[in-house]
């Protein structure tokens, strides 16, 4: 890959997903890119990107951003946000809502597996939730929605006894059982674009997301989340991401790393 190529890719990355690409990640963009040559029948990664500069399609153009996003997850990633929800939030929400329904985003789910742990969590609580789950990655969504992983993911994070409940055997991989199947709807979305709908929620999960992006777009990503959660909604960031000047929307949680609540409005507008 040449620098040439490499400044385009960073410039393909930052303007359709808001992603940098630091210059030290070379040689791991050449090493993604190697399976989407091959898939898409070119001889090289070279060969690839030459016939993306003369021919920009948009299939393409995709094919190559997703490969480059950071697609690492794990089944309940770093433990403590999803016993804050399972103990605290989850019946605190509940028993608030008029209807007893408590509505969750998973945004950038990934491979799915944040997604099936918050599910986990509602049912095994007992609690009515709608959740959805997105990401920019269409490959991603499709491996979510198939719920099927192999040994080394589901004991990623799980306990045996957790991967008994939720998972049955297929074949020599994973596969969601139907309870869990059907308390998720995945779905493809980026977070840069504008809301298609009037859809509201109490908890949005946005972890290790805002890491990688340019710092122009995480202020319109933010505010993206912001007009999606109720005020006095919960928004869970990953445990090393920090909101520090960059918006009046969110206060962070005392002792809870990577937890925010949702200011009202009033608050906001005073700020």
């Amino acid at each position: 890959m040449t620098p040439d190529d490499f400044d385009r890719l960073q410039s393909l990355l930052a303007t359709r997903a808001g992603y940098r690409l630091s210059r030290d990640r070379i040689h791991l963009a050449e090493h993604r890119l190697g399976p989407v040559a091959r898939r898409e029948g070119y001889a090289n990664v070279e060969a690839l990107l030459a016939n993306l500069w003369a021919h920009p399609v948009a299939s393409l153009a995709w094919a190559v951003i997703e490969a480059l996003l950071n697609a690492e997850t794990w089944f309940r990633r770093d433990r403590t946000p999803f016993r804050i929800l399972e103990n605290e939030l989850l019946p605190a929400l509940a028993r608030a809502r008029p209807d007893g329904r408590v509505r969750i985003w998973s945004a950038g789910c990934s491979t799915g597996q944040e997604a099936w742990s918050i599910a986990m969590a509602a049912l095994e609580t007992g609690t009515s939730a709608d959740l959805i789950a997105t990401d920019l990655s269409q490959r991603a969504i499709e491996k979510a929605r198939s719920g099927l992983y192999t040994g080394f993911e589901i004991q990623r994070g799980l306990t045996a006894k957790a991967m008994l409940r939720w998972f049955e055997p297929m074949e020599d991989q994973w596969i969601v059982k139907a309870e869990l199947a059907d308390a998720v709807r995945f779905g493809r979305a980026n977070l840069l674009d504008e809301p298609v709908d009037g859809a509201r929620f109490d908890v949005i999960f946005c972890r290790n997301v805002l890491t990688d992006m340019e710092p122009t777009r995480r202020a319109r990503l933010l505010d993206g989340l912001e007009r999606r959660l109720v005020d006095d909604g919960c928004l869970f960031l990953g445990a090393d991401e920090r909101l520090e000047g960059e918006t009046v929307a969110f206060r962070p949680v005392n002792g809870r790393r990577g937890l925010y609540v949702k200011a009202p409005s009033a608050l906001r507008r005073a700020a």
